[in-house]
């Protein structure tokens, strides 16, 4: 088998599996009690909060735990509109973000403008990258919540973050980025940065599905998304998931302990992967930045080719990979990354995302390559 879907799902670490172990059996009580048993489940989340936020920076008190990262950019943009409706009386807040976002952004986007708000969608370039001008252009004195993802999960361009919070900040604006593909795979500093809010998942970095976060900068808190008990100092009712909480943060000091090795061992298979494609398999095009990118990430577009019927045949010889974003896989429309940076219909259409693990060798890509000349080939041969 030959998993090459990890920006859909990880496998998750035999030690962040071991570390949620107790929580589900011995230390099962709920942390919100305050007899004695629930001592060990408080320390546990309190230990992951600071495990969180050691990876990227922050303080503990600014991790918040939620079921993952679509709740995560919920939050955070719903959170801030109802907030600002509510504290500043604004009549139209202006929401920015850009057209190749997740659809947790963009159908939370759509949503809020049913609710009122005005909404800048961003166009990206032929690579997916943000055009700094165009983000400088759009900002309003209405303008109260910029959300710009870190790293595209389709076609893994990494944006240009850093610049952006520069701008969020000389125009005293809050700005959010969806880190869900980025997070514990490149190095993430929330100051240097200049985020005010940023969303990330377990089950993207080696931990259990169900559990993410949402990092909010202390003194910018949005609006409560989940009301009810006190958890969360109040914004986000709900017992605590204390053994995915955990598990998260195990996964997390993991990923913070080999970064730079497995960044530099994952860069070079993934280009290795790159070169072979284009200089082996005709009519074939990288889609993306080819240095602003993801360690793991190959998206390529096969032209001559219908991408679902390529990805059954990997699929027989026991090759996993996708056609995009797994949130979409049911959907056979292209994608509305691939529409936004301008890819003609005959490439979108024949587009398949390979996501990489620092558990494959070269002799994996080499027979993968392999799997793949043969599969291309045969379905060109079929539709000619």
């Amino acid at each position: 088998m030959l998993y090459c879907d990890n920006a859909a799902t990880t496998g998750m670490e035999h030690e962040a599996l071991c570390e949620m172990l107790p929580y589900m059996r011995e230390k099962f009580g709920n942390p919100s009690s305050v007899y004695g048993f629930s001592d060990a489940p408080r320390e546990g989340i309190r230990k992951a909060r600071m495990q969180v936020a050691h990876l990227i920076g922050a303080k503990p008190e600014e991790i918040y735990f939620t079921s993952g990262g679509s709740e995560s950019d919920n939050w955070a943009l719903k959170g801030t509109y109802y907030k600002v409706m509510r504290t500043r009386n604004m009549r139209r807040p202006h929401i920015i973000t850009t057209q190749i976002e997740h659809h947790a952004i963009l159908h939370t986007a759509k949503f809020l403008e049913q609710q009122g708000a005005r909404v800048t969608y961003l166009p990206v370039n032929e690579n997916g990258l943000v055009s700094i001008q165009q983000l400088r252009k759009a900002i309003t004195s209405d303008t109260v919540l910029i959300s710009v993802m870190t790293a595209n999960n389709e076609i893994g361009t990494i944006e240009p973050i850093q610049e952006i919070g520069t701008i969020a900040k000389e125009h005293n604006i809050l700005f959010h980025t969806d880190a869900v593909q980025a997070f514990g795979q490149i190095p993430l500093w929330v100051d240097a940065l200049q985020v005010d809010m940023l969303s990330a998942s377990a089950h993207k970095v080696h931990g259990p599905k169900g559990c993410g976060m949402l990092y909010i900068r202390e003194g910018c808190e949005p609006d409560n998304y989940l009301h009810g008990g006190g958890q969360e100092k109040g914004l986000r009712g709900s017992t605590e998931n204390v053994p995915s909480i955990v598990g998260f943060g195990k996964a997390c000091e993991i990923a913070e302990k080999h970064m730079e090795e497995r960044m530099q061992y994952l860069a070079k298979l993934r280009n290795y992967m790159i070169r072979r494609i284009l200089y082996e398999i005709p009519y074939t095009r990288l889609n993306g930045d080819c240095n602003k990118r993801l360690p793991g990430n190959v998206s390529i577009a096969f032209q001559y080719v219908d991408g679902n019927s390529l990805l059954a045949m990997l699929d027989e010889k026991g090759v996993y990979a996708s056609a995009g974003s797994a949130c979409n896989a049911s959907n056979h429309s292209i994608s509305h990354v691939l529409k936004a940076i301008g890819l003609p219909e005959p490439l979108a259409v024949g587009t398949i995302r390979f996501t990489l693990s620092e558990k494959m060798k070269k002799s994996d890509i080499d027979n993968l390559i392999t799997i793949l000349k043969y599969a291309v080939m045969e379905l060109r041969k079929n539709n000619s």
